[in-house]
């Protein structure tokens, strides 16, 4: 019974958070909330011991959020300062965030170690089972052009957002090492003589 209303607490807040994700005007109470959404599904994951796509979602998506926010900073040209200076106005949201995942993983934690099985409600899986194991044999044989087809639009994104990033832009300053390394002292520096009855 416990476990089934964590379930579906765990599953309202994931709805929460990613309708927090579409309807926040602010971009960085955006990605917060992707964070959020993107945890509660590894939580959900982990109730359904499938641990190994949980800390996937956890090490690939919001790793990749990041990244993902940092290319907005870049394409944005958004001023670091400025945004430093802002940063604790985010500050509250980030903390609780990270308030609500600790209070979950403790209550899966305080769960297991209850003895409870997490397995209520899903297939019973026989002893010695790996989740991993059959999650590569289905992906390499039943969906292996799906996995091919998804790396190949992930390559494509890649490539695109390097060539935005590395644009020309009017006024952008590049520099040309070789004219750097190829000046004269001479073209550089004017040495000045004064005499010193003169100047007294």
């Amino acid at each position: 019974m416990f476990q089934s209303v964590l379930f579906y607490l765990f599953a309202l807040i994931l709805l929460g958070a990613a309708c927090g994700v579409v309807f926040s005007r602010n971009p960085v109470h955006s990605v917060m909330f992707l964070v959020l959404t993107f945890f509660q599904s590894a939580v959900l994951w982990l109730m359904a011991e499938a641990e190994f796509l949980a800390i996937v979602l956890v090490l690939v998506y919001v790793g990749a959020v990041m990244v993902l926010f940092l290319f907005v900073v870049m394409m944005l040209e958004v001023k670091i300062e400025a945004a430093k200076r802002g940063l604790t106005r985010y500050a509250p949201l980030g903390i609780g965030i990270a308030l609500l995942m600790v209070f979950e993983l403790v209550q899966l934690i305080w769960l297991r170690g209850q003895g409870f099985s997490g397995t209520s409600g899903f297939a019973a899986t026989p002893e010695g089972y790996s989740n991993t194991k059959a999650l590569g044999a289905v992906l390499y044989t039943e969906h292996v052009y799906a996995f091919e087809i998804a790396a190949v639009i992930l390559l494509l994104a890649i490539i695109a957002a390097i060539t935005l990033t590395m644009r020309k832009r009017p006024g952008l300053k590049v520099q040309d090492i070789g004219a750097q390394v190829s000046v004269r002292a001479k073209d550089r520096v004017r040495i000045v003589k004064m005499d010193a009855e003169k100047k007294q």
